[in-house]
C-alpha cells in the first residue's frame, strides 16, 4: 500500500568513515543546522496540532464520501469526479507527508532525547490510525479494468494526468489483499516492523565505544577507520568488533524477527521471489536486477580483487587487514576543508554543468535546508529527505572536513536538486523509484570529483584521489551487490527456521570473501559487521539501488563526455519526471537501455578505467 512510512522518512544513509574530529572544530567554519520552520514552527505549537487534527478529520470525511463509490464514478460522464477524488487524496497525502516529515526530521536531530522519541512515536501512531481510513481507495481504484480506464482518460484530461500513477498502482493488484486484512497489516505495522526498526535505531544511537579513553558514538568510531595511523584504525576496528559482538544476540533477534515478518507479508501477498516486493516498489523488472547482479559478480576479479591487490602492494603487504581497506594512502591530502570552501567546490562543479542545478543547490546553503554538524544523538550517515511538494527537501550530513565529506555533500545535494525538480509532479508522482533516485546524487558526486581531479597536477595526489574514488565506487557497486546477496541468503534461510548468530556471521563472511578477494584479510571480529547496516533493517533489498544508480550514472556520464550542448536539458527533463515515467522511457533519449547486458558492462567500464590509470601511475611512479 502507498501509506508506507519508509516513503516519509527515506534514509539515504551513507556511511563515510571520517577523521575523528570534534564537530565544533573551528577549522570547519560555521556549520549550518537546518531550520524546520518551513514545515512547522515547533513540535508542540498550534500549527502542528491543527494540521494533525485536520488530517484526522479529512481522512474520515474522505472515507465517508468515496468508500464503496469508486466504481460508480467509472462511467465516462463521471470521469471528472473520479479525477477530483484523486486530487483530494493527493492533497491529503501531502498533508500527512508534511506531518510525518517534520516528525522524522525532528527525531533525527537527536534520537536519544526522550521527548523527541515520544513525539515521533505518538505522531506515527496517530498517522497510522488516520491513514487506515484511506486504505480502501487504492483497492477500489484497482478494481477498475484497464479498458474502463482508457475510456475515462479520453473523457477527462484531469484524470489522464494521473495515468502514470494509476498504471503503476495497477502493478500491485495481484498482491493486494482484502481491505480488512490490508487494514490489519497497516495498523499492526506500528507494533511489528515499525517497533523493531525503532529498537534498532535507538540501540545504535545509544551504543558507546571506547576511543582513547573517551566514550563516543558509532559515527565517531567509524570515522577512525580512515585515520592515517594504522594503529588507530586497528584499535577502532577491534573496539567496533567488541561492542557489536556484545550486542550480537539483540541484532540477531531483530534480524530474525524482521525477516520472518517480511516472509509472512510476502506469502500473503503471493510474491514469488524474496526480493520481488522491492522490485515492484522500484518499478524495475527482476530480470534487469539479475543482469546487474551477474555483471557485477563477473567483474569482481577485474575490479575489487585487482584493486585491493594493488593497494596491498602500496602498503607493502600480501593482504590488507579489513580495517585498512579504506585507509588513505600515505601521500593522500588530509587537509581540513572548511565548510565555506566545500560549498564553493560543490556549487562551482554543479554550475559548470548547469546554472539551473547550481541555482537550486545554492538555496540549500542560503536557506538553512542543511544540517551539517556532528552532535550527540544525531542520526549517523547522511540523507536527503524530500518531505512533500508543498514544502522543500532537507539534507543531513555529518561534516568532518575531509574530501569524502565534500563528496557526501555533493551526493546529498544531488538528491535535493532532483527532489526540487520533481516536486511539480505532485505528491503522488514526485517520488522517484530507488533505482532512479540515485541518479542525480551520484552524477553530482561525479561532477564534483572530476572538478577536483582536473585541478590536481601532482601525480601522487592524483593517485590518492583516484584511489579514494575507486574505493567509493567499489563500496557503492561491489559492496552493495554483496550486501544484496547477503540479504538473499538471510531471507531464504530464514524461511527454513530461526537463524543463529553464527549462521548470520558465516553468511556475511562468505559474501565478503567472494566480493573482496584474497587481498583482504577478514580478521577475527569482522564477522559481526553486518549488524550496523541500517538498510538491512529499514528497507530489505534496498542496497542494489546504489549499484543500479552508480552504473547508470557511469553510462550517463560517458554519454555526457561525448554529448553536444543539449545533454543538460535532457538530464533536467529526466529529473523533472520524478516517478511519472519508467526507467526505459527516461533513458531512451540518451540511447541507453538497462535491459541490455552491455549497459551494465559500460557502467562498470568507467570504474575499470580508473583502476587502469592507477596501475599506469604505479608503473610511472615506482
Amino acid at each position: 500500500m502507498r501509506f508506507s512510512f519508509s516513503r516519509w522518512f527515506f534514509n539515504d544513509a551513507v556511511f563515510k568513515e571520517k577523521e575523528n574530529l570534534a564537530a565544533t572544530d573551528i577549522s570547519f567554519g560555521d556549520l549550518p543546522e537546518w531550520d524546520l520552520t518551513d514545515l512547522y514552527p515547533s513540535h508542540d505549537g498550534p500549527e502542528f496540532k491543527a494540521d494533525l487534527e485536520k488530517a484526522q478529520k479529512q481522512a474520515r470525511e474522505f472515507e465517508v464520501k468515496y468508500k464503496g463509490k469508486i466504481l460508480e464514478l467509472t462511467i465516462e460522464n463521471q470521469a471528472i469526479e473520479l479525477a477530483r477524488s484523486i486530487q483530494s487524496y493527493e492533497q491529503l497525502d501531502d498533508l500527512i507527508g508534511r506531518i510525518m516529515s517534520f516528525a522524522f526530521l525532528y527525531y533525527a536531530g537527536d534520537n536519544t532525547d526522550a521527548a523527541r522519541v515520544k513525539f515521533f512515536a505518538d505522531t506515527r501512531d496517530i498517522v497510522t490510525s488516520l491513514s487506515s481510513h484511506l486504505i480502501f481507495f487504492e483497492l477500489e481504484l484497482n478494481a477498475v479494468s484497464k479498458e474502463q480506464y482508457e475510456g475515462l482518460f479520453k473523457a477527462s484530461e484531469e484524470l489522464a494526468y494521473y495515468k502514470p500513477w494509476i498504471d503503476e498502482l495497477g502493478k500491485s493488484k495481484p498482491h493486494q489483499l482484502s481491505e480488512d486484512i490490508e487494514r490489519l497489516f497497516h495498523e499492526k505495522s506500528v507494533t511489528a516492523s515499525g517497533a523493531w526498526n525503532r529498537l534498532f535505531d535507538e540501540t545504535m544511537a545509544r551504543l558507546k565505544f571506547n576511543l582513547d579513553g573517551k566514550e563516543v558514538g558509532v559515527e565517531e568510531i567509524l570515522n577512525q577507520m580512515t585515520d592515517s595511523d594504522g594503529d588507530k584504525r586497528a584499535c577502532a576496528a577491534k573496539e567496533i568488533s567488541r561492542v557489536l559482538g556484545d550486542n550480537l544476540p539483540l541484532f540477531t533477534l531483530i534480524t530474525n524477527t524482521l525477516a520472518k515478518d517480511k516472509e509472512i507479508s510476502d506469502r500473503w501477498r503471493k510474491f514469488d521471489d524474496i526480493a520481488d516486493s522491492r522490485h515492484l516498489s522500484n518499478s524495475v523488472e527482476r530480470e534487469v536486477v539479475d543482469a546487474l547482479v551477474q555483471t557485477v559478480n563477473d567483474a569482481y576479479p577485474r575490479i575489487s580483487h585487482r584493486y585491493y591487490k594493488l593497494k596491498a602492494k602500496w602498503f607493502g603487504v600480501e593482504q590488507l587487514n579489513f580495517w585498512d581497506r579504506n585507509a588513505p594512502l600515505p601521500h593522500a591530502d588530509n587537509r581540513i576543508i572548511p565548510w565555506e570552501q566545500a560549498q564553493s567546490i560543490v556549487l562551482d562543479a554543479f554550475g559548470q554543468f548547469s546554472p539551473k542545478v547550481e541555482e537550486i543547490a545554492k538555496e540549500f546553503f542560503d536557506k538553512n535546508w542543511i544540517d551539517a554538524p556532528v552532535r550527540p544523538g544525531k542520526s549517523s550517515g547522511a540523507f536527503a529527505h524530500p518531505t512533500v511538494p508543498s514544502a522543500h527537501p532537507y539534507v543531513m550530513v555529518n561534516y568532518l572536513g575531509k574530501t569524502r565529506d565534500v563528496m557526501t555533500v555533493a551526493h546529498e545535494l544531488g538528491h535535493g536538486v532532483h527532489q526540487v525538480l520533481a516536486a511539480d509532479q505532485g505528491s503522488l508522482m514526485a517520488s522517484t523509484p530507488l533505482t532512479l533516485a540515485e541518479t542525480a546524487s551520484v552524477f553530482g558526486e561525479m561532477l564534483t570529483f572530476q572538478k577536483l581531479l582536473n585541478a590536481t597536477e601532482n601525480p601522487r595526489q592524483r593517485q590518492a584521489m583516484l584511489a579514494s574514488k575507486v574505493e567509493d565506487m567499489i563500496n557503492t557497486v561491489v559492496r552493495q551487490i554483496a550486501f544484496y546477496q547477503f540479504e538473499r541468503k538471510v531471507h531464504a534461510a530464514r524461511r527454513d527456521g530461526e537463524l543463529t548468530s553464527e549462521q548470520l556471521n558465516d553468511m556475511w563472511l562468505s559474501v565478503q570473501k567472494t566480493s573482496l578477494g584474497d587481498a583482504v584479510k577478514l580478521n577475527e571480529g569482522y564477522e559481526s559487521y553486518w549488524t550496523y547496516i541500517p538498510h538491512f533493517i529499514h528497507s530489505p533489498f534496498y542496497v542494489y539501488a546504489y549499484a543500479f544508480g552508480d552504473c547508470l550514472v557511469n553510462s550517463l556520464y560517458a554519454v555526457y563526455q561525448n554529448a553536444d550542448d543539449g545533454f543538460a536539458h535532457k538530464y533536467l527533463d529526466l529529473l523533472k519526471a520524478g516517478g511519472s515515467k519508467h526507467h526505459s522511457e527516461l533513458l531512451a533519449p540518451f540511447g541507453l537501455d538497462a535491459t541490455d547486458p552491455d549497459f551494465w558492462a559500460q557502467g562498470l567500464g568507467l570504474l575499470e578505467g580508473f583502476i587502469d590509470e592507477l596501475e599506469q601511475l604505479e608503473e610511472q611512479l615506482g
